[in-house]
């Protein structure tokens, strides 16, 4: 099933459950008023809300209306929990390299993490405001999991058992602001502004066979104002599972129903490379930095500029079909 959170004038937004080709949805407060209430009794009001899913699908609901994802929050317009790793560990390399950074060899073995502000999660059509240019604003299409409630110490394949939904994410990132924040040994903050998320979340069963091994076996597509700028496939070269990330996060924590648990920026090696972006014919990429790694390799400094104000990022997934899975993450950069 596919669930959203439409504008109801509260900050938690109005639960909906929306078809499956997302033209339709329904507000289901007999069962629950917002996704953080349904997520709290999954157990209990999953099987009612895949009822009224199906019921939708059919064309039986006739209290269904249009869905528009122009009035959809975040499906979790705040979370108890935002954590992103960086599963994709050639992303994580190209952008050392571009920063003067050497691997540690660990990077390959124990998945990086870092936990986000969840106070204020962007709606997929959000706009991304931003005072400066010069921070380096870039977009980072992502996947991620929300899950039920994780006991600590979970291993690595009971811990997609509690995987309850999955969404795409713009981890908008603030480049120019990172370097002195890493040097102070304490994490992002400033750099990591309010991340954007698909209008719509699923459950993993709505991905069939593209949900296995505990990854999404799809291409993110990504246009950078209207030209398309990346597709690569987010279950290749993801050398940490969902399942590796939740078990590292719920090393020593219990997890709360509704903690939101990101890939970290989607990265395909091409031909044992970098790759090529897709202006060249190549895969292309999820985020402006890895473009600007790879381009200070090849020709010794980076070309493409980072966001300026009047940009547009639009991110989506395809199924096999064609269709939208989640519907699609379209933000412009503005100043306040």
């Amino acid at each position: 099933m596919k669930l959203a959170t439409l504008h109801d004038g509260t900050r938690d937004g109005r639960l909906v459950v929306v078809s499956r080709n997302l033209a339709r949805c329904v507000a289901v407060p007999e069962i629950a008023r917002t996704l953080q209430a349904a997520l709290d009794d999954w157990t209990r009001v999953a099987p009612a809300l895949a009822a009224i899913s199906a019921e939708l699908d059919a064309g039986r609901l006739s209290d269904a209306s249009a869905f528009d994802a122009e009035k959809a929050m975040a499906p979790l317009p705040r979370a108890y929990q935002w954590a992103d790793g960086s599963a994709y560990v050639n992303h994580v390399e190209l952008v050392r390299k571009a920063r003067g950074a050497t691997m540690p060899p660990e990077f390959w073995t124990d998945p990086l993490m870092y936990q986000g502000a969840s106070d204020h999660m962007l709606g997929a059509r959000e706009d991304i405001v931003l005072a400066d240019e010069a921070w380096g604003i870039d977009f980072e299409g992502e996947v991620a999991v929300v899950t039920g409630d994780v006991p600590m110490g979970t291993d690595d394949a009971a811990a997609l058992a509690h995987v309850r939904l999955v969404m795409l994410v713009n981890d908008v990132s603030l480049r120019n602001l990172i370097p002195a924040e890493l040097a102070k040994g304490f994490g992002f903050l400033q750099s990591k502004p309010a991340s954007g998320f698909s209008p719509v979340a699923v459950t993993p069963d709505e991905l069939g066979r593209a949900w296995r091994e505990g990854k999404v076996h799809l291409p993110l597509v990504v246009h950078l104002n209207g030209a398309p700028f990346g597709r690569p496939n987010a279950g290749v070269d993801m050398t940490f599972s969902f399942g590796r990330l939740i078990a590292h996060l719920a090393k020593t924590r219990d997890l709360v129903a509704g903690s939101i648990v990101g890939s970290g920026t989607v990265s395909n090696k091409e031909d044992g490379g970098p790759g090529r972006p897709a202006s060249e014919g190549g895969i292309g990429y999820s985020c402006l930095a890895e473009q600007r790694t790879v381009e200070t390799i090849l020709r010794g400094k980076p070309v493409t500029p980072f966001m300026r104000h009047g940009d547009r990022v639009r991110i989506e997934m395809l199924d096999e079909s064609g269709h939208s899975v989640f519907g699609a993450i379209d933000q412009r950069v503005r100043r306040p």
